[in-house]
């Protein structure tokens, strides 16, 4: 799976949710998937937070086989910025 299916896949979530800050996975050399408000896309910009993810750990999330939080906990993803806008979006996905 790549950023660009990841995207896509959760494209209809955000656009129907009420989303309003921006968010970046960080998949280190296999790109980015940015939630812009209720827009997602693959272009690299600045966010309120920037979550580090690999991209099989992003994939498995938006899945749902990998609780976010559990993978939190497991040190799967790193969050900087603003950690509540992460929460948020964890409501949206």
């Amino acid at each position: 799976m790549s950023v660009a299916d990841i995207a896509a896949s959760i494209k209809d979530r955000v656009e129907n949710g009420d989303f309003d800050k921006v968010v970046k996975f960080d998949c280190g050399d296999d790109g980015v998937v940015v939630v812009d408000n209720q827009s997602v896309g693959t272009e690299d910009q600045d966010a309120d937070c920037v979550i580090r993810v690999s991209l099989d750990d992003l994939a498995a999330m938006v899945a749902g086989d990998l609780d976010p939080t559990a993978a939190f906990m497991q040190g799967k993803l790193q969050v900087e910025g603003d950690m509540g806008v992460a929460m948020k979006l964890g409501q949206v996905l």
